[in-house]
């Protein structure tokens, strides 16, 4: 190997052979599928953001609105009118969703071109209390606004659903269900299973800890004691009277027969008909047919009016894979929840294990 001098009485350094000059070196080639692959996976990500832009342009230009989360759709008649009349949509289990719910009545009372309100309800009902706060929020924004409120039922609006339609009030032929409704359930139950034998069998036992017997009170692990049982009857008690004084407050009829009231709230559906029959709607009808009522009771000509409907703001994840999907979950969270021992307005068997949104569909 050559030698390489460095400067007047320094070292001595073995000369470096330049790779570019070696005999025979050549450069290496790229494989073309390298290249290919390389260039799918910047296909790939284009397309992805491409997508996600495009479906957030697409939502915007679908939007007439967006405010506190809420999207404003034009559902019928004169696009841009000076007047409007909303579609409020109960969807569902009400076993959560109030923050929601709150924001549109908040929206409601801020919007002084909302003349009327058609509420669409498609619930089988729910939570007590997520029933009730409905129901107080729609009477305070129809006292406060002075603005006619209008029910439109979808396929069920049973138990708490037929709860929340008593924010009607007196107004007469406001109480609208389609010919293939479910109605009425009127009652409550605090839903309870007794697993102890299962259990048993599992060779689990319950070895909780508390500050007094009562305080595991319906507790699946155990039979339930008949001081339980009592308690628990008149929690059931005290809703089912505010239930049915609710009913009395939106069907006057009922005011000055509460027998005839005592013999239907059993808890049984009935049909639209049957509800019809017995004075627990006004008519049978369509959303367009409470929409036209809404308006007539407002005191609007057809033409100055615009028919939105609210919606929730749909996230990534549900304008990509579904809000069926998203919406459905079951979580632990949900689970556990379902475990204590709650009151519900409800047509079921069985207490909600997953996540819903009322209101918000």
């Amino acid at each position: 190997m050559a030698e390489v001098h460095g400067p007047i009485g320094g070292p001595v350094y073995p000369a470096q052979v330049v790779p570019e000059l070696a005999p025979g070196w050549q450069r290496p080639r790229r494989s073309v599928w390298n290249i290919l692959g390389w260039l799918l996976v910047l296909v790939i990500l284009m397309g992805s953001l491409l997508l996600n832009v495009g479906l957030w342009i697409l939502l915007l230009v679908r939007t007439s609105e967006l405010e506190e989360g809420i999207v404003q759709r034009h559902y019928s008649h004169t696009k841009g009118a000076p007047n409007r009349v909303v579609i409020l949509t109960v969807q569902g289990a009400l076993v959560g969703g109030e923050n929601f719910f709150k924001k549109q009545m908040d929206l409601l009372r801020k919007d002084e071109r909302v003349k009327a309100i058609v509420l669409r309800i498609n619930s089988p009902g729910g939570l007590v209390s997520v029933a009730d706060f409905m129901l107080h929020h729609l009477q305070q924004l129809g006292q406060e606004r002075k603005i006619p409120i209008v029910v439109s039922m979808g396929g069920m609006a049973a138990s708490g659903g037929y709860y929340v339609a008593m924010a009607v009030g007196e107004q007469a032929d406001c109480l609208f269900a389609e010919p293939t409704t479910f109605t009425g359930s009127i009652g409550v139950i605090i839903p309870h299973y007794d697993l102890s034998q299962l259990l048993e069998k599992w060779g689990v036992k319950e070895d909780s800890i508390a500050s007094h017997p009562l305080k595991g009170m319906g507790s699946i692990t155990r039979p339930m004691t008949e001081q339980e049982r009592q308690i628990f009857q008149g929690l059931v008690d005290d809703a089912f009277r505010r239930f049915k004084e609710v009913v009395k407050q939106g069907r006057p009829k009922f005011r000055a027969d509460p027998e005839a009231l005592d013999k239907l709230a059993t808890g049984q559906l009935f049909t639209a008909q049957q509800a019809l029959e017995h004075g627990l709607i006004d008519k049978i009808g369509y959303l367009e047919d409470a929409i036209e009522r809404a308006i007539q009771l407002a005191g609007l000509a057809p033409e100055e009016v615009e028919v939105l409907r609210y919606e929730r703001q749909p996230t990534l994840g549900e304008l990509l894979f579904g809000a069926d999907a998203a919406a459905g979950r079951l979580d632990l969270a949900a689970l556990l929840d379902s475990t204590a021992p709650r009151a519900y307005y409800l047509c079921t068997r069985l207490p909600p294990l997953v996540s819903s949104y009322p209101s918000g569909r």
